[in-house]
């Protein structure tokens, strides 16, 4: 190793990679191999080595990048005569592995040599699936200015400028995935539910979001479990058990597939069913889970996915994957051992697996296989829009222009001069739509924008399908679209839609009342108490608003179409003396004159009536008294009225007018307003509700 420059590697973290030279490099992480042991770390020496299983689906994410980058070098019109490199690493899945995958892209020391002898730095990371991955790459790589784009890392807390500068995605935030699933919960009208997590940042910041989204909804969740692939199998069991003592009957799995899948297998296998399971977009359509055995428990599944995508030239390139081309090539074997299922070896001697492959396997047997399919393709399509982003971003880098196709485009900046902080500017300022339509750009925060397809579990012709029925969007004002064809859903609890309270609403003659150490959404009905009542109406300050308003928009109107069409008017009037000329106000109209009094009239008789009936309610509540003495000398005063109002003449018809309002004003103080006052002044220790309702 070359230490002329005064620096030297103190370790080597010795990772296998996916590598091919190119002009500018793209660095990659992806979770090729999940991790299924957890060890405990002794701090007397390096940390011991992680044990991971191979997985197809991640491993088809890492086909999927390399896939978009020879689509890129083939394209004339984007970085012409300039070529992508990458370098994939494997994260197992693990925060620590993700360190060392991380710090290993951000040395400039390869382990393969090249044809110059030396490889150009890491320009960019596409990383990683698992949120807590993510915030350590984030971490390590941002006070380097190395951007970070990931395709599946939906943590909110990765939205933070300020701690990750650098960090970008083309998956939503799980802002908007906690207000989709609550709009979902409040959509079907559940109130009791239950919430299972990831222990991981994902899972717990996922679950926090959503518990702050129902609250405001009045939705109350009854237990919050915890769940981890690394998980022993009591805590596995203490969650079955939980779920098994609640009431609830549906519940919220806010976690990665790999973190949910020892929960499920153990659901099954006790047979738990009649629960309605919501899911977050890590695992509702993930193929593992997606099996008839699981759709015993968790069949009628309802989730949000990121939109889906088909790519038809992905197919022939899988199909294309060979682990004889290169031997040494990493991950190619144990993706043929777990597709074809032999081991493929070029020595002779090799003999460990218990197969050996004959050499003339194919992949053509294995079409019909879900790692193929590449119809329904979403997170895989995010890889492939980060790829395409940092192309756009390096072009317009580059070539001071965004790819429009021109002829004859001559670069601006040697591709030997590209600083990562460059590239973080443009990614930020990155705008284009692509080959299928979509336009690709982020927010300030390197969010894309918020759009899900509402999936459903349902079972066709034996095998599990994920059925697309509705679709959540979000606008820029903050508000969102909702929309799902209820009438498509398939339910594991039945044909109708499943009902999830704590507690049934009481019936007449009962009252709540809470049970202590319980949330408000359960209550027990206990009898009315002697001398109170149970008030099932409808009638808050909203509604007596809305009759006020109602009420008094009547006589407006009156008024309105009286003044338009015959307003009342001066006249001169001779008859009271042959001397003076009296002006008396002409209604112009009686018949309006009359329908304002009578207007007035029918709603002091009919609060009269109201009045009455309710004379015989408990003490406590009763103001019928005041309201009827009030009444009464309101119509009394203005029967009185219209006969002395008819006879005055001249400035005396005023002088009723004032007296008939100032009556029937003190006449309601006086009756209504008096006690209130006497209350309030006098016995202040009366003024409290608890003498009010008596309880």
């Amino acid at each position: 190793m070359n230490t002329g420059f005064g620096c030297e590697l103190l370790g080597n973290f010795d990772m296998p990679s996916l590598f091919k030279e190119g002009d500018i490099m793209i660095g990659g992480i992806f979770p090729v191999f999940n991790k299924d042991v957890s060890s405990v770390a002794t701090f007397d020496g390096e940390p011991p080595a992680v044990t991971c299983a191979f997985d197809l689906r991640a491993f088809r994410w890492a086909q999927m990048m390399i896939f978009a980058i020879e689509e890129v070098n083939t394209d004339p019109a984007l970085l012409p005569n300039i070529s992508l490199g990458y370098k994939i690493l494997n994260s197992c899945s693990s925060p620590t592995n993700t360190l060392r995958a991380a710090l290993t892209l951000a040395s400039s020391q390869n382990e393969k040599e090249t044809a110059s002898g030396c490889s150009p730095p890491i320009s960019t990371v596409i990383a990683e699936a698992g949120s807590s991955q993510s915030l350590a790459v984030a971490g390590i790589l941002g006070p380097f200015q190395v951007a970070v784009v990931s395709y599946f890392s939906t943590c909110a807390c990765l939205s933070n400028r300020v701690k990750y500068p650098t960090f970008f995605r083309t998956i939503p935030s799980d802002y908007f995935q906690a207000k989709a699933l609550a709009a979902l919960v409040k959509h079907f009208g559940w109130e009791w539910i239950g919430a299972i997590q990831s222990d991981n940042d994902y899972g717990r910041n996922g679950v926090l979001a959503f518990a702050e989204e129902v609250k405001k909804l009045k939705i109350c969740i009854a237990f919050i479990g915890t769940v981890l692939r690394t998980y022993p199998q009591e805590k596995i069991l203490k969650v079955v058990e939980m779920i098994k003592q609640s009431t609830v009957k549906v519940i919220l799995a806010f976690t990665p597939e790999g973190d949910f899948y020892p929960l499920m297998k153990e659901i099954v296998k006790q047979n738990i069913t009649g629960i309605q399971w919501i899911a977050s977009e890590a695992w509702i359509t993930a193929a593992r889970p997606s099996t008839p055995e699981m759709y015993r428990a968790f069949g009628g599944a309802l989730g949000f996915v990121v939109q889906k995508m088909d790519i038809p030239n992905l197919n022939p390139f899988l199909m294309n994957i060979n682990p004889y081309r290169n031997p040494s090539e990493p991950f190619v074997k144990d993706f043929w051992e777990i597709m074809v299922g032999c081991k493929p070896s070029s020595n002779a001697s090799d003999t460990g697996a218990a197969k050996i492959c004959l050499g003339n396997e194919t992949l053509m047997d294995y079409t019909q296989d879900v790692f193929f399919n590449v119809s329904q393709l979403r997170v895989a399509y995010n890889v492939y829009k980060a790829v395409y982003t940092i192309a756009h971003a390096l072009h317009q880098l580059v070539f001071c222009r965004p790819a429009a196709g021109g002829k004859n485009v001559k670069p601006c900046l040697n591709v030997s001069e590209i600083h990562p902080r460059e590239v973080t500017y443009h990614l930020q300022r990155v705008n284009f739509r692509n080959r299928f339509g979509d336009d690709v750009f982020f927010d300030e925060n390197g969010n894309p924008p918020a759009s899900y397809d509402v999936i459903n579990w349902q079972l066709r012709n034996g095998q599990v399908q994920h059925v697309t029925l509705g679709h959540f969007t979000s606008t820029k004002n903050g508000e969102f679209t909702l929309s799902i064809q209820e009438d498509r859903i398939v339910w594991r609890t039945g044909q109708m839609v499943p009902a999830s309270v704590c507690s049934n609403a009481c019936p007449a003659g009962t009252r709540k009342a809470q049970i202590k150490g319980k949330p408000v959404c359960c209550f027990d009905c206990v009898p009315c108490a002697e001398g109170s009542i149970a008030n099932s109406t409808q009638f808050g300050p909203i509604q007596q608003r809305i009759i006020v308003c109602s009420c008094t928009l009547v006589q407006v109107i009156i008024c309105i179409l009286w003044l338009k069409l015959n307003p009342p008017f001066p006249d001169r009037v001779f008859k009271y003396s042959s001397k003076k000329i009296v002006l008396e106000c002409n209604t112009g109209s009686e018949v309006a004159f009359y329908a304002v009094l009578g207007y007035i009239g029918i709603l002091s008789v009919i609060c009269l009536i109201l009045a009455f009936l309710a004379r015989k309610l408990p003490d406590n509540f009763n103001e019928a008294k005041c309201i009827t003495f009030s009444m009464l000398i309101f119509c009394a005063v203005w029967i009185t009225f219209i006969p002395a109002y008819v006879s005055s003449p001249g400035k005396f018809t005023v002088a009723v007018e004032i007296f008939a309002i100032l009556s029937s004003a003190f006449g309601l103080l006086i009756s209504i307003f008096a006690p209130k006052c006497y209350i309030i002044l006098v016995k202040p220790e009366k003024n409290t509700k608890k003498y009010v309702m008596r309880l």
